[in-house]
């Protein structure tokens, strides 16, 4: 007897790549800081959520599901060899290295929350950029609710220190 594996249903994975789409591919990018490997996480992502799917309790439930997946995906991709060993400086000279400071406010912006610590950074994407609340983001993180609080504190004061005096300054 053949247990057969139960996949997401046409309809779903069709509603969850435009509920969701948008909102992974904006995390990814700013989580690899690479458009086109952010693409790749989205897709694998989404084949991940297709071959493990299950009926939610909720749109709450789902959306944290289909955001931990997508952060673990990411994660995957910056722990891979091919991300600590490829260093496409190198391998492509002609491309110009993005070194120059951010000109405008958003891009300074970006670039602090970019240079967080990576417990710091996820927080902060998820609270701020998925508008997922503090129970959500444990969810997704597989943490404590009081531990993610203590981050999502440390990372706006974090930010509050080096934005200081800009239109930030109030996060």
């Amino acid at each position: 007897m053949l247990v057969q594996e139960q996949v997401c249903p046409t309809s779903e994975m069709e509603r969850m790549v435009d509920q969701y789409g948008t909102g992974m591919l904006r995390m990814c990018c700013v989580y690899l800081g690479d458009q086109h490997l952010a693409q790749d996480a989205v897709q694998d992502s989404f084949i991940k959520i297709y071959r493990a799917w299950h009926p939610m309790d909720g749109p709450a439930a789902e959306k944290a599901w289909v955001m931990r997946v997508t952060v673990n995906v990411c994660k995957d991709y910056l722990r891979s060899a091919w991300k600590r060993k490829v260093n496409l400086v190198e391998q492509y000279p002609e491309l110009p290295a993005s070194e120059d400071p951010p000109k405008n406010e958003e891009g300074r912006l970006l670039a602090e929350i970019m240079a967080l610590k990576p417990k710091y950074r996820e927080v902060i994407l998820l609270h701020y950029s998925q508008q997922l609340r503090v129970n959500e983001i444990a969810e997704v993180l597989g943490a404590p609710q009081s531990t993610v609080s203590i981050r999502l504190r440390r990372a706006r004061e974090a930010l509050r220190k080096r934005l200081e005096g800009g239109p930030y300054e109030d996060l």
